[in-house]
Order: structure tokens, then C-alpha cells, then sequence
């Protein structure tokens, strides 16, 4: 299964805590801020990988 995701977030750990921090994001305002931040940074950092 090829999820768009990994085309910005490259590393196996990075693709590990999205998953955990979408699941998480569910339940509460915070959770869901702090995805996004992830998503944004690691998009960031892995860009040129």
C-alpha cells in the first residue's frame, strides 16, 4: 500500500509516529495541532532525502 505520505515524510520512524499521532488527534484539539506540527516539520526535514 503506497500512502501518499510517504512521499513527505521518508523514515520509517517518521511514518511510525504519524500513524500514532493521527489515531491520537481523534480525540482532542491538542492532539491534533501537535499532528499537524509534525507533519509540517517533518515534512521540512525530510524534503531533501
Amino acid at each position: 500500500m503506497n500512502e501518499p505520505i510517504k512521499k513527505y515524510i521518508k523514515t520509517e520512524c517518521g511514518i511510525t509516529e504519524y500513524h500514532r499521532l493521527k489515531a491520537l488527534s481523534k480525540k482532542n484539539f491538542l492532539y491534533k495541532l501537535r499532528f499537524y506540527w509534525f507533519v509540517g516539520i517533518g515534512t521540512l526535514r525530510d524534503f531533501f532525502k
